[in-house]
């Protein structure tokens, strides 16, 4: 087994030269997150905005589910898609059982709680400043959630990245739904644990350090897009930091 130091040098070396291998799991997780949060954030910003401005009965049950399926384990999450996908399940006539498919549906239902819940809250902030006005001018509850969400777009920016970060960083769902299979399921987290218990050190090492680096440049980005906005005087985003 390599020291410390003998394997990050060589999973510097895998990062900094080209490497078929450490390339297509990289390209295949960014793909798989970024297509699943597409697909969630579509859905969960429009319930998302639409919960921060409409008022109706059982409004306070269903918060509570959204803020309870924030922390539902992902573990959870891959176990239920896995038996709707099973051959037995509901689900089971598409074939997605192992492939690209039901991943970004385990990554989509894990994100879908984040982007919604996030934009409840800013839409929600926007309504108490300026959803009085809206309403007097005879917006609708429908149309002032878009009204103000589209207002605070570069909040809802931050969600998806946020959400995207969310989804990246995920390991026990698409090591569940995907089987890690090479070639074909094998994401930057499910390699990790993979190569790790393998052995081999400087692969783990090398996909850490580009999912790291992904995870900073999100960061980044989030930093860059609240000091924008702070110079231009506007409220300033919301501090969701994206965690690996």
């Amino acid at each position: 087994m390599h020291s410390f130091s003998d394997s990050l040098l060589l999973a510097l070396g895998l990062v900094l030269t080209p490497d078929p291998t450490l390339a297509s799991i990289v390209m295949r997780s960014l793909a798989v997150s970024a297509t699943a949060c597409a697909l969630a954030c579509g859905f969960g910003i429009a319930l998302g905005a639409w919960l921060g401005v409409a008022r109706f009965g059982g409004r306070a049950a269903l918060m509570a589910v959204l803020n309870t399926s924030l922390a539902v384990p992902s573990v959870v999450v891959g176990l239920v898609v896995y038996l709707l996908l099973s051959r037995s399940g509901p689900l089971g006539f598409l074939g997605w059982l192992f492939s690209f498919p039901a991943m970004v549906l385990a990554q989509a239902i894990l994100v879908l709680p984040v982007a919604a819940a996030l934009t409840r809250q800013v839409v929600e902030d926007a309504d108490v400043q300026h959803g009085e006005q809206l309403a007097s001018m005879g917006a609708r509850p429908l149309l002032r959630s878009l009204l103000l969400a589209w207002d605070e777009r570069y909040a809802l920016l931050t969600v998806l990245i946020a959400c995207f970060g969310r989804a990246i960083s995920e390991v026990g769902a698409v090591m569940i739904v995907g089987g890690n299979i090479d070639g074909f399921t094998r994401v930057m987290t499910t390699a990790i644990a993979l190569e790790t218990s393998k052995g081999d050190l400087p692969l783990a090492l090398g996909l850490g350090i580009v999912l790291l680096a992904v995870v900073l440049g999100l960061n980044a980005v989030v930093v860059g897009l609240r000091r924008w906005r702070l110079a231009r005087g506007d409220a300033p985003l919301p501090a969701a930091g994206v965690a690996a």
